[in-house]
């Protein structure tokens, strides 16, 4: 059989069947094709980029959400509650601390109450609300009005509103464990039992002090005594300062680490009255002399960004990180013997 003609792309071709046009894609247009594809992808890449990057620095959230609690539907002068919920650590410090911002500079917003659900959290994160309520506390009247449990650094925090502001529980409340924990856990026995040796190459005697596969030694548990020692001592002078009715004696007696219930801490001077948050409310209003009032909650959600950020953190987190983050040693003031299992 004689070899076919041929095809040239684009050329009719006659058929049994009838006339067709073939197109034949040559090799060098693939290639062209996959060139133009990839620079197509680069350009994307980089204008996602310099988008992501352009937010980061203008992004403007909108204002947190509110949510009608109590009083008069728009009325001029407003209550605001801030609801404190979980653990006290990152990301929502910072959310909170927005909430707080937003109270301050609401000039419709007469007064604050700060609702807190909180076992405490991460030392600095209950010293930096603090701070930021008494700050608040300068500009207006703030209470507290706490739920089931506002223990630790949910009561560090509470301690904020200072000598005028009212601290309110609920009947079933626990507050109190007034203390400082570090996380660890002493593994050297079972280390011992499966031939394990850890021998990291370190700068000093001190550098791996909370080696979880060894015992501490006495040098080591001085240092984070001393530590330990520092963060209880501020605890205990937050609170003097916060409760003119308790002395710093009488403080350091109640802070033993222990849970009080609402009835307990009323008969200790930790808070000022067994009542719920319409009771808070009700004499902040009262306080500010409002014959007619509006009390609103904030409710953050994660918007687009958020997410996509988030998204973006949780993606470029290896299990490695996870796993070095896991092992930073950190001071807390937190109401549980195992703060690794976050309340929330």
């Amino acid at each position: 059989m004689a070899d076919s003609p041929a095809v040239r792309s684009g050329e009719p071709v006659q058929t049994p069947h009838g006339t067709i046009v073939v197109q034949v894609e040559s090799a060098s247009g693939g290639r062209r094709f996959a060139f133009r594809a990839a620079v197509l992808l680069l350009v994307l890449s980089v204008l996602l980029n310099l988008v992501q990057w352009g937010l980061s620095y203008v992004y403007s959230p909108p204002a947190i959400p509110e949510l009608f609690h109590s009083g008069v539907a728009g009325a001029a002068d407003r209550i605001a509650v801030i609801p404190i919920e979980g653990t006290i650590t990152p990301p929502f410090t910072a959310r909170w601390m927005r909430q707080l911002d937003q109270a301050e500079s609401d000039d419709s917003v007469r007064g604050v109450v700060l609702l807190i659900d909180s076992p405490g959290g991460l030392v600095a994160d209950s010293n930096q609300l603090y701070r930021r309520v008494r700050q608040l506390v300068e500009s207006k009247p703030v209470a507290v009005s706490m739920k089931r449990i506002t223990a630790s650094g949910g009561y560090y925090m509470a301690m904020g509103v200072g000598e005028k502001g009212r601290i309110f529980a609920e009947p079933t409340t626990w507050t109190g464990s007034i203390g400082v924990i570090i996380p660890r856990y002493n593994a050297a026995e079972l280390a011992g039992n499966i031939g394990v040796t850890v021998d990291p190459l370190k700068t000093g005697p001190f550098k791996d002090a909370l080696n979880p596969f060894r015992d501490l030694s006495p040098e080591e548990r001085q240092v984070w005594d001393a530590i330990l020692k520092d963060s209880y001592d501020r605890f205990v002078q937050v609170i003097t300062d916060g409760r003119s009715e308790l002395t710093e004696p009488e403080v350091r007696e109640l802070a033993t680490g222990q849970i009080y219930t609402a009835n307990q801490a009323l008969a200790s001077g930790m808070i000022d009255e067994v009542g719920y948050l319409e009771d808070a409310v009700d004499a902040l209003a009262k306080e500010l002399q409002l014959s007619e009032f509006e009390a609103f909650e904030y409710r953050s959600t994660p918007g687009l960004l958020d997410l996509l950020l988030g998204a973006q953190a949780s993606v470029e987190t290896s299990p490695l990180d996870a796993l070095l983050e896991s092992t930073v040693p950190r001071a807390m003031y937190y109401c549980s013997w195992n703060p690794w299992v976050p309340a929330r």
